[in-house]
């Protein structure tokens, strides 16, 4: 009586515990963005996030989900693919509109100020994602140029993904792409530290957040048997996440040259 009764008790804790699980996973990685999304709405200015951190987490889970059409995995991954993905479409939104908007301020400001009409700045060109100028790439003037170039990857991949759906190889180097994109997106904080010999200005609370995340996130595929890709690319993440907090420890205990007070874009990894 009394075993079946703890039976009773724990099925019902056991289902609640992996909803916890499930929903951590789906909704855990877009939470680090919230305050950032609110920080740009407030101040109106976005030059301390970057966005190729879209691009990349864009590309990761884009191939994340043609992978699962090849190889199904757990639902909550999926889904955290398709939250992340309209997330970071929310961010390029804002920070599309905001960079458009401040580009006028200094417009108006400066035509303003001139002191004859020979002296009034322009406004730079607006670009767009038909200019085809890799100069320019990533850096247009309509979030509508990142929509189609969002869905022009997202059409060419899964076409090619269509054809070779039948090869083991290219589905298993497909997901591999996907979770390794994701995977490095902490390395360019990691060598930028590096190269300045410094991590001022960057957010170590926000790095913090994401080893964390990680941490769980790795613990997560492997418990539930994810493919191997999604297990040995999470303990990548986590290795870079804990090598940015091992160059907090050093450049803050150790400097290796005088700390400069000019503000350094905050971290892309955070960000």
């Amino acid at each position: 009586m009394e075993a079946g009764g703890l039976e009773w008790l724990l099925v019902p804790v056991h289902q609640l515990v992996s909803w916890g699980a499930a929903g951590a996973m789906v909704f855990g990685g877009v939470v680090p963005y919230i305050p950032q999304y609110r920080d740009i709405r407030r101040t109106q200015n976005a030059e301390g996030f970057s966005t190729y951190v879209c691009l990349v987490l864009l590309v990761a889970n884009i191939l994340r989900i043609l992978f699962w059409f090849g190889r199904h995995f757990e639902s909550p991954l999926l889904w955290q693919s398709i939250i992340m993905i309209i997330t970071m479409l929310l961010m390029l939104k804002l920070c599309t509109e905001v960079r458009v908007s401040n580009e006028l301020n200094i417009k108006r400001r400066s035509f303003a100020a001139a002191d004859s009409k020979d002296e009034e700045i322009k406004a730079p060109p607006k670009r767009s994602y038909l200019d085809f100028d890799l100069n320019y790439f990533w850096h247009w003037s309509k979030f509508t140029d990142y929509v189609q170039c969002v869905l022009t990857f997202t059409c060419v991949t899964g076409y090619i993904t269509y054809l070779w759906l039948d090869s083991s190889l290219f589905v298993e180097t497909l997901g591999f792409l996907a979770v390794f994109t994701e995977a490095m997106l902490g390395v360019p904080q990691l060598y930028r530290n590096y190269q300045n010999m410094s991590t001022e200005g960057m957010s170590v609370k926000m790095v913090l957040m994401w080893t964390s995340g990680d941490t769980f996130k790795t613990v997560y595929f492997i418990l539930n048997q994810a493919p191997f890709q999604f297990s040995i690319c999470g303990l990548l993440q986590v290795f870079v996440d804990i090598a940015i907090l091992l160059q907090v420890y050093l450049y803050s205990y150790y400097p290796q040259k005088p700390v400069s007070h000019t503000a350094h874009p905050a971290s892309t990894k955070a960000l």
